[in-house]
C-alpha cells in the first residue's frame, strides 16, 4: 500500500467514493492459516495499513501493536450509525479510508453536523476522559475501512501507554477546537463559504475529489434550508469550482475552493499541524 504524504490537505490518491466504487466490501485481510513467511507478510501488511491512520502512525510500534492486535480492519458501510448520543460506547474507531460525521440533535427532528473524523483522527474520544457514553451521534458518510478496538481494551491501553495517552490528549484538544470552530462557522459565515469549507473537509477525509450527495443531505449537514444549498452550490458551479449533477459533486478547482471557503478551514488545519505534527 502506498503511503500518503503526512500532509493530508492534498490527497495523492483517489480511493473512496461514498457509494463504494471498489465493487463492494474491503477484502478480508486477516492472518493466513499457515505460519512462517506468510505470517510475517501479514504483519508487514497490517503495519502499512495502520500507518494510513495518522494517529496510529504516530505511536511507537509496540504500543500500536498492543492497541490494535492482530485483527483485520472492519468495513464501515455508508449510513452506518457507530455511536448514538447518550448511549454507551462499545468500540473506538481509527478510520483508514472512510469518514464519519459527528451530529448533534437540535429541536424536533432537525440535526446538525458539527465535525468530521477521517484518517487524521479517531472516534470515541469521550473515553479519554473516562466517560463511557457519546455526546454525539456518529454516522458513516464515507464508506471504507477502520481499525476497531473494544472500549475496555482501549481504556486499558490508555492506562498502560504514556505515549498513547499523550497523543490522544492532544487530539482531544484538536477535536474540541474543530467543534468550536464549527459552531462559529454556522452562526457567522455565509452558506457558500460554509459549503466550500465542508467540501474541502470531505475531500481531505474521503481522499477523493468526487463524492455523491444530494441537496437534502447537504441542507441537513449545514443546518440550512434546501434553497440555500441550491444557491450556494449553483454559485460555485457557475465559477467552475465544482460540478454538481444529480447528487454527484466533483471538485474541479481545489485552489479556488479554498479561496471560496471561510477561514475556518485553514484554522482547523493549522491547529492540527501545530499540535499533531
Amino acid at each position: 500500500m502506498t503511503r500518503r504524504s503526512k500532509d493530508y490537505i492534498e490527497p495523492d490518491r483517489v480511493s473512496v467514493r461514498w457509494r463504494t466504487e471498489r465493487g463492494g466490501r474491503r477484502p478480508h485481510c486477516g492472518p493466513p492459516a499457515t505460519a512462517g513467511a506468510e505470517r510475517v507478510n501479514f504483519v508487514a501488511t497490517q503495519k502499512s495499513i495502520a500507518e494510513d491512520n495518522r494517529l496510529l502512525a504516530s505511536l511507537p510500534a509496540e504500543d500500536r501493536q498492543r492497541l490494535i492486535g492482530n485483527d483485520a480492519p472492519v468495513h464501515l458501510d455508508f449510513e452506518d450509525t457507530l455511536h448514538e448520543a447518550g448511549k454507551p460506547i462499545s468500540h473506538v474507531y481509527f478510520p483508514i479510508d472512510g469518514f464519519i460525521s459527528l451530529i448533534t440533535p437540535a429541536d424536533g427532528r432537525a440535526q446538525l453536523e458539527v465535525g468530521l473524523v477521517g484518517s487524521e483522527g479517531m472516534l470515541g474520544v469521550s473515553l479519554i476522559l473516562g466517560v463511557d457514553t457519546s455526546p454525539l451521534r456518529a454516522l458513516v458518510q464515507g464508506a471504507g475501512s477502520a481499525w476497531r478496538v473494544e472500549a475496555a481494551h482501549f481504556q486499558g491501553e490508555l492506562e498502560r501507554s504514556p505515549a498513547l495517552r499523550a497523543l490522544l490528549n492532544r487530539y482531544l484538544y484538536v477535536l474540541l477546537t474543530q467543534l468550536t470552530q464549527s459552531a462559529i462557522c454556522t452562526r457567522f459565515h455565509l452558506v457558500e463559504a460554509r459549503l466550500a469549507r465542508w467540501l474541502l473537509m470531505t475531500r481531505d477525509r474521503a481522499q477523493s475529489s468526487h463524492f455523491h450527495i444530494n441537496h437534502e443531505f447537504l441542507a441537513y449537514m449545514l443546518g440550512v434550508r434546501r434553497v440555500g444549498v441550491t444557491g450556494a452550490a449553483s454559485a460555485l458551479q457557475r465559477r467552475k469550482i465544482i460540478r454538481y449533477t444529480r447528487g454527484d459533486i466533483a471538485v474541479l478547482n481545489g485552489r479556488a475552493l479554498k479561496a471560496a471557503a471561510c477561514k475556518c478551514y485553514q484554522a482547523d488545519l493549522k491547529t492540527y499541524a501545530r499540535l499533531m505534527a
